[in-house]
């Protein structure tokens, strides 16, 4: 993904749940008013490997590591995290139910 491409709001369950490596906690408001507001400004985000995927029933986890670059109140940053992620199936498509991220220190 690159830049603020609006067609990631898609893929959020209305009760998706973000937590930070920051401690910051959002739903699905916060994460919009955010997003469409430019607060968070995502250059790169780039996938560095896949740990374990899980699935039961209609509920998939999965654990990854990404690198993001981007700007947090006009400030560049670039970080490494470690992301655990639970997707939920609703009417045959996936949506993003829960995501908790760790940074990575180098």
């Amino acid at each position: 993904m690159q830049f603020n491409n609006p067609k990631i709001l898609d893929l959020l369950d209305t009760d998706v749940s973000f937590g930070h490596s920051n401690g910051w906690i959002q739903n699905l408001d916060d994460f919009k008013k955010d997003f469409s507001s430019g607060k968070v400004e995502y250059k790169e985000i780039s996938q560095i490997e896949v740990s374990e995927m899980k699935k039961f029933k209609n509920t998939f986890s999965i654990r990854r590591k990404i690198k993001v670059k981007g700007f947090y109140k006009k400030k560049e940053f670039e970080m490494n995290l470690s992301l655990l992620e639970i997707w939920i199936k609703k009417k045959s498509l996936w949506k993003l139910w829960s995501r908790q991220s760790v940074e990575i220190k180098p």
